[in-house]
């Protein structure tokens, strides 16, 4: 009985497939949040365009309606990070700029990068959380025992008042989880 097919090739492609996996697993959590942030999916906030910032920049632009924003706050395993909001919650009136601060602070004895994920909920309200300003835009890198304050700026767009799915809507919740980020140089 003969063989069919080449060993060597077989192995070959198997260690191709192998090798795309892995470095399919390692994009996974950027190509995601990428995913998530160009459709909303998840309640994943949007980032603040030119023509919104000119618009918050005219005075009385907020409404009249209030939602309370409570914040949330993750640490996945493998970062050895403290990582908490300033305030729990707080009131925004719908369409003005806010500002939330959040502390990390590296527990280890080396220098540590961590990369921030986010969602908003219910997932209805995601697409009208505009972030302008945010730690999780980049990653962040904490030396040993530093602690840092983050500010988020952020609004609540006005065309949450429109949207009938978000009429009851009294909280928002914007819930971070940090992920560590390996290094070249952080590698041990």
């Amino acid at each position: 009985m003969q063989s069919r097919g080449n060993p060597r090739r077989t192995a070959i492609i198997a260690a191709l497939v192998a090798l795309f996996m892995l470095g399919l697993g390692f994009a996974s959590v950027p190509l995601y949040r990428m995913f998530c942030e160009a459709t909303g999916f998840g309640g994943t906030t949007q980032r603040a365009t030119e023509a919104q910032l000119a618009a918050l920049a005219k005075p009385d632009q907020g409404a009249a309606r209030t939602v309370s924003i409570r914040f949330d706050s993750n640490v996945a395993n493998g970062l050895p990070w403290e990582f908490r909001p300033e305030k729990r919650a707080m009131p925004v009136k719908i369409g003005a700029k806010n500002m939330a601060i959040f502390i990390a602070k590296n527990l280890s004895d080396k220098p540590i990068t961590g990369q921030a994920t986010f969602n908003v909920t219910p997932s209805q309200a995601g697409p009208y959380f505009t972030k302008i300003q945010c730690f999780c835009f980049t990653e962040q890198t904490l030396q040993p025992g530093q602690e840092v304050r983050m500010p988020v700026l952020f609004f609540v767009d006005k065309k949450f008042l429109d949207d009938p799915d978000d009429k009851d809507v009294q909280e928002i919740t914007l819930s971070y989880t940090f992920y560590p980020v390996e290094k070249p140089d952080q590698q041990g």
